[in-house]
């Protein structure tokens, strides 16, 4: 396994990591958000870094194609969670569920086709629009779980969110688009 997909693997680790800080009383709860902060900052870091390593060393793999972008959606998934949560806590307040379920609806639409994909023996990598909608995404979270009160955080925190949500239904409307011969069948 090489040091990308390693990376891809410790997304994972992390993701479970973040839960426990999240949901598991083991610390006051503002330095728990510090913690999951931190963490989800590291993970996401490890997106970056594993698709550059994996590019600039020539490392692309299928494992890495199927596995980055399902550790995207993980992390991702389980920090808005998180948000809706444990909104009421937060200095940016609740991330809208109804955001998250048209993010959510979005990735599972994009996870069918690959899907489809997989059982021809395609892998689909991710396009650069939905490597904006995961910045987009992370740089919600992260001011969503910044644990100080600062006086335009939950301005900040909504117009990230709802550009997130516009870049995760643009990119997913050109997901299908670009795929749509997935569907098409010879007889």
């Amino acid at each position: 396994m090489n040091i990308a997909n390693k990376l891809t693997l410790l997304r994972v680790v992390l993701v479970f990591v973040f839960m426990g800080i999240i949901w598991l009383p083991i610390l006051p709860f503002e330095s728990s958000l510090w913690w999951a902060l931190a963490i989800f900052i590291i993970a996401s870091l490890t997106d970056f870094l594993d698709g550059y390593l994996a590019r600039k060393l020539n490392l692309v793999t299928n494992l890495g194609k199927f596995m980055d972008p399902l550790a995207d959606k993980m992390l991702v998934t389980v920090a808005m969670i998180a948000i809706i949560d444990k909104g009421y806590l937060l200095p940016a307040g609740i991330l809208p569920a109804w955001i998250v379920v048209f993010i959510l609806l979005r990735e599972f639409i994009v996870s069918g086709i690959r899907l489809v994909a997989a059982g021809e023996n395609k892998v689909i990598a991710a396009n650069y629009l939905g490597k904006i909608k995961t910045v987009l995404q992370m740089l919600m979270i992260i001011v969503y779980l910044i644990p100080v009160e600062i006086p335009s955080i939950k301005g900040l925190a909504i117009t990230l969110a709802f550009l997130a949500l516009l870049f995760t239904l643009i990119s997913g409307f050109e997901y299908i688009a670009q795929n749509k011969h997935i569907f098409k069948h010879n007889d």
